[in-house]
């Protein structure tokens, strides 16, 4: 049994084994305890720059180049595209005109 079956059985209430789990009730302190883990709003966008700055963000240079890869392939997918549609729409009409 992979992880997402196991994920999924947990979802519908039904253990490893097969037996139907019985859901816990949610304590009070249970609520409390996750309230706690909460952090504020400071904590978390410095949390998130820290993390930026982890980030391997792309040189300048790469940019470029990636932007201009992604850019002529566009181009050319549309062309090809086009192209292909114009003539398969001039073949079709070629041959209802018969």
């Amino acid at each position: 049994m992979n992880r997402e079956q196991k994920r999924m059985m947990q979802r519908q209430g039904v253990g490893a084994d097969g037996a139907v789990a019985t859901r816990r009730a949610v304590s009070p302190q249970d609520v409390q305890r996750r309230r706690r883990e909460r952090v504020g709003v400071r904590q978390y966008f410095r949390e998130v720059r820290d993390e930026m700055r982890q980030v391997a963000w792309p040189s300048r240079p790469e940019v470029v180049n990636y932007t201009t890869i992604v850019v002529c392939v566009l181009v050319f997918m549309s062309l090809l595209i086009f192209g292909l549609g114009f003539g398969f729409s001039k073949f079709v009409t070629f041959l209802f005109q018969k």
